[in-house]
C-alpha cells in the first residue's frame, strides 16, 4: 500500500511540474546531431534555459527545431537542482522575418536580445519585459522605423529589471546636462571622467518614456542619440561593452 501511494506522489509530482506558456527564442547552440539546447525568454516565467531531445529531427514535436527570434508555445519540465529544463514539445507561432533580411533591423534584434540574455536572471519573471520585446520585435518587422521601439523596449528593461535612471529634469536646467551612469542619471555637473554632456532635448524624450505618454514625431538624430545614452548606461551596469552593443551602436564613447 505504501509502496503504491509513494508511486502516485511521484506521478503528480512529475505531472506538475510541466509548464506551458508563449516564449521568444533568444540563443541555441547544437547539443548533438539531433539536439539542441537552448534559452528561452517567457512571458511567466523568465528565462529558462534547456535541453531539447530529437529537436532537429525532421519530424517530431520542435516544429522543425529551435531558431532565435521565432516565438512559440514551449512545454518544458523543471527539476529542482537542476540548472536545465527539459523541453518536451515546441509549437512555432511566429517568425519576424524583416529582422533576418535587413542589417539595421537584424542589428536591433541581436542588440535587444543580448540585452535581456545579460540583464535579466534565470526563472525571475518579467512579463513587462517579455511584451517589450514581443511588440519591438513586431512594430519593427512592419517596416517602421527602429528608433523609437528599440528606445521604448531599452527603457522597459531599465524599469521593470530596477535601473530606472533618474532624469531629474527642470525648467531651470541649461541645454546641456550632466549623466552619470555610476549614479544612476542626470547629474548637475557636466565635469567628470564618469560623466557625459547630453542635450537636453535627448533628456525630454526620455521624460515622454517615463511618464508612459504615446510615441511622438522626433527627430531621428534626438531618438538616436536617446538611445545611445542608455546603451552608454547599460554596457554600465553590465560591466562591459558587449559585441552586440559595438554590432549596433560602433563604439558608445564616439
Amino acid at each position: 500500500m505504501a509502496t503504491d501511494v509513494h508511486r502516485i506522489n511521484c506521478s503528480l509530482t512529475i505531472t506538475m511540474a510541466l509548464k506551458s506558456n508563449t516564449a521568444i527564442c533568444l540563443r541555441c547552440w547544437d547539443y548533438s546531431e539531433t539536439s539542441q539546447t537552448v534559452s528561452l525568454l517567457t512571458k511567466d516565467h523568465g528565462i529558462i534555459r534547456g535541453i531539447a531531445k530529437g529537436s532537429k529531427r525532421d519530424t517530431g514535436i520542435f516544429s522543425g527545431g529551435f531558431d532565435p527570434l521565432t516565438q512559440g508555445q514551449v512545454i518544458f519540465r523543471l527539476k529542482r537542482g537542476v540548472d536545465l529544463a527539459t523541453l518536451t514539445e515546441w509549437q512555432l507561432e511566429q517568425v519576424w522575418w524583416t529582422v533576418r533580411k535587413k542589417l539595421s533591423a537584424n542589428k536591433a534584434a541581436i542588440y535587444m536580445l543580448d540585452l535581456v540574455n545579460r540583464i535579466i536572471n534565470d526563472h525571475d519573471p518579467h512579463t513587462k519585459i517579455f511584451e517589450a520585446l514581443h511588440s519591438a520585435l513586431c512594430r519593427i518587422d512592419q517596416g517602421h522605423d527602429i528608433d523609437w521601439p528599440i528606445l521604448r523596449f531599452q527603457w522597459a528593461l531599465l524599469v521593470d529589471s530596477g535601473y530606472r535612471p533618474n532624469l531629474n529634469t527642470n525648467s531651470s536646467l541649461s541645454e546641456v546636462v550632466g549623466f552619470s551612469a555610476t549614479e544612476g542619471g542626470v547629474v548637475a555637473d557636466t565635469g567628470g571622467i564618469d560623466r557625459v554632456r547630453v542635450r537636453k532635448e535627448t533628456i525630454d524624450v526620455l521624460e515622454i518614456l517615463n511618464a508612459e505618454g504615446p510615441m511622438q514625431p522626433t527627430e531621428p538624430k534626438v531618438l538616436h542619440r536617446a538611445n545611445r545614452l542608455l546603451a552608454h548606461y547599460f554596457r554600465h551596469i553590465i560591466g562591459k561593452e558587449s559585441a552586440a552593443m559595438r554590432y549596433m551602436w560602433g563604439s558608445l564613447d564616439a
